[in-house]
C-alpha cells in the first residue's frame, strides 16, 4: 500500500506536516549523513464520559493510556493506515515505553483536545507524543508512547513496514 500525500490533499487537510532535514556527523565514518525529521500532528476533540472519571469527577489516571491509543489510531487513520491492516499484513505494534506527566486532570464532560504527533521517521520503533489540552489551550496531561514493530507470528522485532516507510517518504 502506498499513499501519495500530494494526490489526496482533502484526506490530509487537518493534518499538520512539517518536514526538516538535519545533518548528523557519524564519528565512525568521515562522511556526512542526511537524516529526515518529520513532524506530523493530528488533533482529536472529545469529552470524557462519566464512566471514565473517579468519585471526584476527574478522569481516572489509567484512562489516559486509552486516550493516547485513540490519538495514535486516529493519526494513522488520517494518514491512510489502519492498525487492522498492519496486523493483517503481519505486523504488530506492542507498547514498549509510556510516560505521562500530569498537570491537571480532565473533568467529566469537559471539552478537551488531544494533540498527537510523530516527530521522527519510524525505524524498528515509532514514537508518538501526546498533549491533552482544555478548551482554553492549557496543557492538562502530556506523554510519550513508544511502540516497536514486531512480526505477528514470531513476535521478533522487525523494521518499519514498507507501506509506512513509503508514506513518510512521500510526505517530503
Amino acid at each position: 500500500m502506498s499513499i501519495n500525500y500530494h494526490a489526496f490533499p482533502e484526506l490530509f487537510k487537518n493534518l499538520n506536516v512539517e518536514l526538516r532535514l538535519r545533518c548528523v556527523n557519524k564519528t565512525m565514518r568521515s562522511n556526512l549523513v542526511t537524516m529526515k525529521h518529520v513532524e506530523i500532528k493530528d488533533t482529536h476533540i472529545f469529552r470524557p464520559r462519566y464512566s471514565e472519571t473517579d468519585q471526584m469527577g476527574v478522569v481516572y489516571y489509567g484512562n489516559y493510556a486509552a486516550y493516547f491509543e485513540v490519538g495514535r489510531v486516529e493519526l494513522l487513520r488520517r494518514l491512510g493506515v489502519s492498525y487492522a491492516q498492519l496486523e493483517a499484513d503481519g505486523t504488530m505494534l506492542p507498547v514498549v515505553h509510556m510516560s505521562i506527566d500530569f498537570k491537571r486532570g480532565a473533568k467529566y464532560d469537559e471539552e478537551v483536545q488531544l494533540e498527537t504527533s510523530i516527530n521522527e521517521f519510524p525505524t524498528r520503533k515509532i514514537s508518538f507524543y501526546h498533549i491533552l489540552k482544555d478548551k482554553k489551550g492549557d496543557t492538562l496531561v502530556s506523554g510519550k508512547v513508544v511502540l516497536v514493530f514486531v512480526d505477528k507470528i514470531t513476535f521478533k522485532p522487525k523494521s518499519c513496514p514498507e507501506e509506512l516507510t513509503s508514506l513518510f517518504s512521500n510526505l517530503s
